[in-house]
C-alpha cells in the first residue's frame, strides 16, 4: 500500500507540475532558470515580467476580425 501511496503521489506531482507547465502559470519559475544561466541580464520582478508577457502576447496583429 505504501509503494502505491508513493507511485501515486509521483504521477500526480508530476501531472501538476505538466499542468502548470501546460496553462502558462510556471513560466516566471521557468523564466528564472532561464535567467540564472545568463549572469549579464537582471531578471524582472514578477509584476514586470507578466506586463511584459502581456504585451508581448497581445502587440501582435490578430488574424481575427
Amino acid at each position: 500500500m505504501r509503494v502505491f501511496l508513493i507511485t501515486l503521489s509521483k504521477v500526480f506531482r508530476e501531472f501538476w507540475r505538466g499542468l502548470r507547465h501546460w496553462c502558462g502559470d510556471s513560466a516566471y519559475e521557468t523564466y528564472l532558470a532561464s535567467a540564472s544561466r545568463r549572469p549579464e541580464l537582471k531578471p524582472l520582478p514578477p509584476a514586470e515580467f507578466y506586463v511584459d508577457q502581456l504585451n508581448r502576447k497581445y502587440s501582435r496583429p490578430n488574424r481575427c476580425c
